[in-house]
């Protein structure tokens, strides 16, 4: 245990002190701040411009064969009118005037057309903004205030539905359990490279056989992946604290709110048991497997040519995500939810929307917990066969034998 111990300390102390750790650990937060404070300053951009656009004067000629347009509000914007829509063209290409909007006498059926000075690809569109403000303006005059939100879409719909004789939010239910899903794919993918190297290093600098002279394998190993595990935890804390700080202080300068009270989402104590137990499995498993592939081969760059395949079967089940909500019984998602190296994605989702029977979780949780211990026991060994194997790929044979 003493040299356990020992193993943590060092790989933790050592990945600490790598600054590319904290760039990958701090460049998630910054990025997301630098998205969000460009998508706000965007979108006020985008509204303000748009206003400006409306409130804009400029000379206008109008011929209203749908007769929906108010003449008071044409007044008001000191258009004039033109006898037919030639006329109103001719005008734009003299220069006599600004801009010319025509209102064909079906506009469902047929676009309302403008024609005007160009003034730059960004401004052109104030032509448009002002001919939709003078048709929907008017046609909102003539109907009573109720019929005017129902048209423009602005009417609110709730909707009250019940599970077991108990009001129950779907979406709500399935954000606390959904916890563990968002966890996993963020620390697998964050962290899935520096478990496939974790074991190569030493063999590169050639400093395995003086660690093994003092440190069994095994405790090596275990030593290593309880590491990885930690510094996988202390990598979230450094995404996630920042973020939420930033939100707490900040919320109200950006005007941001989230869609639900923290206070209003519910906590199933059943789902979340079972969401902790199957995420402790999968991690354990993917860990030992990474762990696993890096004591094989002899190199980082070989060992990192294995992560796209474990991706590749770990994230695939995502394109199948409205199957495996919508359908969980169906014989797809029951190989999907049973396979272990399909198994963590289709289960933690299931569990989150609440389709995922107890009994079939805690099979299915006791599986990978059952291939965790496998794989690591696998990635043991291989490290111990391994070890001084500096330019050979280990093979299944020689693991067996």
């Amino acid at each position: 245990m003493f040299n356990i111990g020992t193993v943590i300390g060092f790989e933790i102390k050592r990945t600490l002190k790598k600054k590319s750790f904290w760039i990958g650990a701090l460049s998630v937060p910054a990025l997301l701040i630098g998205v969000v404070f460009i998508i706000w300053l965007s979108n006020k951009s985008a509204s303000e411009t748009s206003d400006q656009f409306k409130n804009e004067r400029y000379s206008l000629v109008v011929l209203d064969e749908s007769e929906r347009v108010n003449p008071a509000l044409l007044s008001q914007f000191g258009a004039q009118t033109v006898e037919n829509k030639q006329k109103g063209i001719d005008q734009v290409e003299s220069g006599t005037t600004d801009a010319f909007f025509y209102y064909p006498n079906d506009v469902a059926e047929n676009p309302v057309e403008a024609y005007a000075k160009d003034t730059g690809m960004f401004e052109n569109s104030k032509y448009q903004a002002v001919a939709e403000m003078l048709l929907e303006e008017s046609v909102a005059a003539t109907v009573n205030p109720a019929d005017r939100e129902v048209l423009r879409g602005n009417v609110a719909y709730e909707t009250t539905t019940y599970r077991d004789g108990e009001e129950y939010n779907p979406l709500l239910h399935m954000i606390a359990p959904g916890i563990f899903l968002v966890l996993f794919y963020f620390l697998i993918a964050m962290f899935g490279s520096q478990m496939l190297t974790s074991t190569t290093e030493e063999k590169e600098n050639r400093v395995i056989e003086m660690l093994l002279t003092t440190i069994e394998a095994k405790s090596l190993i275990v030593g290593k992946i309880i590491a990885l595990i930690l510094l996988a935890f202390i990598q979230a804390l450094v995404v996630i604290l920042p973020i939420l700080v930033l939100y707490l202080l900040f919320k109200d300068q950006l005007n941001f709110s989230l869609p639900v009270e923290l206070s209003a989402i519910p906590i199933d104590g059943e789902r979340m048991a079972l969401g902790a137990l199957i995420f402790i499995g999968s991690y354990g498993l993917f860990t030992g497997l990474l762990v696993a592939i890096g004591a094989a081969v002899p190199t980082a760059k070989e060992a990192n040519g294995f992560l796209g395949v474990v991706f590749m079967l770990l994230f695939a089940p995502l394109y199948a995500v409205s199957l495996i909500i919508s359908s969980p019984d169906s014989l797809a998602v029951q190989i999907l939810s049973y396979f272990p190296l399909t198994a963590p994605i289709p289960l933690l989702l299931r569990n989150a929307a609440g389709t995922l029977p107890l009994s079939e979780g805690l099979v299915a949780a006791a599986i990978l917990a059952v291939c965790a211990v496998i794989a690591m026991w696998v990635a043991i060994r291989l490290f111990r066969y391994g070890a001084i194997e500096y330019s050979n790929r280990l093979s299944f044979k020689t693991l067996f034998k």
